[in-house]
């Protein structure tokens, strides 16, 4: 009975706010950008309305599934509403607790409301134990800073997921004409992690000026590394790679062996056949 009594409460406030929420976006005075009398009006009574956490969380709630239905104006118009009604402040409460699960919704947040002025604060759970909270961290650096957001790999010390690799990637190719950063920094790091992202960002992006860092990572202590720099030397027919290859064959392991001649199929050239 309290779970259905709470539901309904709950449906019911989502439906005051939801009306408030659309009237505020249609009481704007046209070609203004000022905050129309009607506007204020509104803005006030969500404050009010929103004297409890619970209540401040269904409001967040309504204003994100209204955006994703909204486009251009009107979506900038909720994310200053987020602002003006001092939800803001309430997901940066969120950031600075103890809590990780609150961490990850307040940086979650902060991304879909695309507030790019506290980056310094999300940084800092840069290499928060909990996995969720790294995830939300880097998704938000990448979905509002595109390529420049990618600076944390210079200072992130725990692993990057493979999942979280997979999404990074994919909001990163959702960016047109986005310039990439220097790759090479991030190819000499010591976590592997960010070395094997880095090897991904070389192959999609054909980064072929870190020739040289590259070929170095040969030489890797790690074999996953050593297999996948031989597949991104092939794809960008980096062939001075060839000659270190065979002088070393027998030395590599299977793995990098079957790798190599991958790589002989996809780029050969007539002086292979004695090697071969």
């Amino acid at each position: 009975s309290t779970l259905r009594r709470n539901e309904k409460s709950k449906h019911k406030v989502e439906k005051e706010f939801e009306t408030s929420v659309i009237t505020y976006l249609y009481a704007g005075e046209a070609d203004s950008a000022e905050i129309s009398s009607d506007q204020l009006t509104i803005i006030d009574d969500l404050k009010k309305a929103t004297y409890k956490a619970y209540r401040k969380d269904i409001l967040i709630a309504t204003m994100l599934k209204l955006s994703y239905e909204i486009s251009g104006e009107m979506a900038e118009s909720i994310n200053k509403l987020y602002i003006q009604t001092g939800l803001l402040d309430y997901t940066l409460s969120k950031i600075k607790s103890k809590k990780w699960n609150l961490i990850a919704k307040g940086i979650r947040e902060l991304t879909l409301f695309e507030v790019k002025e506290v980056q310094h604060l999300v940084k800092e759970h840069i290499n928060h134990p909990k996995s969720e909270v790294r995830s939300e961290m880097q998704l938000y650096l990448v979905n509002l800073f595109h390529f420049k957001g990618l600076d944390y790999l210079n200072e992130i010390k725990t692993p990057i997921s493979e999942w979280d690799q997979i999404q990074l990637l994919e909001v990163l190719q959702s960016f047109k004409n986005q310039e990439i950063t220097d790759i090479n920094s991030w190819l000499k790091s010591s976590n592997e992690s960010v070395v094997l992202f880095s090897l991904k960002l070389a192959k999609i992006y054909n980064q072929y000026g870190a020739k040289d860092e590259l070929i170095a990572l040969l030489q890797h202590p790690n074999l996953n590394v050593r297999v996948e720099v031989i597949h991104v030397i092939s794809h960008l027919n980096i062939m001075e790679a060839k000659l270190n290859l065979k002088a070393n064959f027998s030395t590599l392991d299977l793995e990098e062996q079957i790798a190599f001649f991958t790589m002989m199929e996809e780029t050969y050239e007539s002086t292979d056949k004695p090697f071969i």
